[in-house]
């Protein structure tokens, strides 16, 4: 069934690179729309957990600081923040190369 497919994907997806982790997020953001619209409901805080056990180990310190963090997210919320730790990280990597160099 379509529902059994969506489901493969969405537990399937992985991000391997520190790049991307928007698209990343819009990609299981729309899985989850298209399983609702199949009434398979996912709350968003299941959803947000989810989708940080799919970040790449890179993403260790911000996983960390949401766990910690009183205040849970929502996806958008989500997507603000990982906009941010993806942009220090891919700072940090390149200051790191130029230092190597």
């Amino acid at each position: 069934s379509l529902a059994n497919t969506l489901i493969l994907k969405l537990t399937s997806i992985k991000l391997t690179t520190v790049k991307g982790v928007h698209d990343h997020i819009n990609k299981i953001r729309d899985l989850a729309t298209r399983l609702r619209a199949l009434e398979v409901e996912m709350s968003e805080s299941f959803l947000v957990h989810f989708i940080l056990k799919t970040l790449p180990p890179q993403n260790g310190s911000f996983k960390i600081s949401y766990n910690i963090h009183k205040d849970k997210w929502y996806i958008g919320e989500l997507l603000i923040m990982c906009d941010q730790a993806e942009a220090k990280l891919i700072l940090e990597m390149r200051e790191s190369a130029v230092t190597v160099t």
